[in-house]
């Protein structure tokens, strides 16, 4: 297998798992055994935004798009793909724990619908 086509293939990975740790509480709504794989997914994604920390999987693309003979970039995952489409130009670090923040917020209220409709199911 070649290098690109791992690097796609983390890269893949990568999307998915951030696609994961912000909408993964909805389908914990619909499949609450979702919430035990969400929620340690969710604390490291806000960890990385808020602290400013590069996911591991980040430098390893880099890596193996270096090794393909491609062009690395600098940055993280999020700066380099989403950043463009989701955040203004010019983010600080102020806007990044602000994001992080409502990430868990938003999480905190989907959890308590979840913990709620826990109760209505009979045991």
């Amino acid at each position: 297998m070649s290098y690109r086509v791992l690097a796609d293939l983390v890269l893949a990975v990568h999307g998915l798992f951030v696609a994961f740790v912000v909408f993964g509480g909805l389908l914990a709504l619909w499949k609450r055994w979702i919430a035990y794989l969400h929620l340690p997914a969710l604390a490291w994604g806000a960890l990385v935004i808020g602290m400013g920390w590069i996911c591991p999987l980040t430098p390893l693309e880099i890596s193996l798009r270096q090794q393909a003979g491609q062009q690395g970039y600098g940055g993280g995952f999020i700066e380099h793909y989403v950043l463009a489409l989701i955040y203004p130009e010019g983010i600080t670090r102020g806007t990044q724990i602000v994001l992080a923040a409502l990430l868990i917020v938003g999480n905190v209220i989907v959890y308590a619908l979840w913990a709620r409709c826990g109760r209505r199911q009979p045991a």
